[in-house]
């Protein structure tokens, strides 16, 4: 059975400057590029309900409690999506899921312009993490 909303989401992604890297409709799943928002290999699934989103960021060399309670301080700060780990707890990536029925264009840019200001903006922290420098303790 063709994946009802699969063409949606791509059009979506193509209006806004994505190069569509691997598309699969039957499995649902898109791989798109936008090097000018600084996003690449990410990765969507399109399923009912829900249109999740993963972009990979970096593996920490040397996890720590400092470096968690870190990228736990900064999803506060982002407006779309959130920092998770994989099941290793050692690669961090982007994630966000949206309601793929009500889905339209302008929520979906959203999010990838949230993912775009946080590389933007958390850009050299991400670096010194995946060199396994240990995130600043910040005062409250």
């Amino acid at each position: 059975m063709p994946n009802r909303y699969f063409a949606t989401v791509k059009n979506y992604l193509l209006a806004l400057g994505f190069d569509i890297r691997h598309a699969d409709e039957h499995d649902g799943v898109l791989v798109v590029d936008n090097p000018a928002l600084g996003i690449r290999n990410l990765v969507l699934g399109c399923g009912e309900p829900l249109l999740i989103m993963e972009q990979y960021l970096l593996e920490l060399p040397t996890p720590s409690c400092e470096v968690y309670q870190r990228l736990l301080q900064k999803n506060r700060d982002i407006i779309h999506g959130a920092f998770a780990l994989d099941e290793s707890g050692r690669k961090v990536i982007f994630r966000d899921t949206l309601q793929i029925e009500t889905l339209d264009q302008s929520e979906l840019e959203a999010v990838l312009n949230s993912l775009s200001l946080l590389l933007t903006e958390f850009s050299d922290e991400l670096i010194e993490f995946s060199r396994g420098v240990a995130a600043p303790v910040l005062a409250s």
